[in-house]
């Protein structure tokens, strides 16, 4: 009966440790989500500036059918 008492206290033990070793993984997980959505957000604010001037550069070139002229 001790004994089976003292496993369910072990199998506790090792569920709390889980939980928080879980928990402190949960809370570096979000942190990283917080930062790569940044990063992303970032990159994505790039990306579009890039195409603005490209098509920039591009509306200042003269077209092909006009150089048939």
């Amino acid at each position: 009966m001790i004994s089976d008492f003292h496993q369910l206290a072990q199998k506790v033990e090792q569920l709390a440790e889980q939980s928080n070793r879980m928990r402190a993984e949960n809370t570096e997980l979000r942190l990283k989500v917080t930062e790569l959505t940044s990063t992303n957000t970032d990159m994505a604010a790039r990306m579009q500036q890039a195409h603005e001037r490209v098509t920039e550069v591009l509306a200042k070139l003269p077209r092909a059918e006009q150089d048939a002229e």
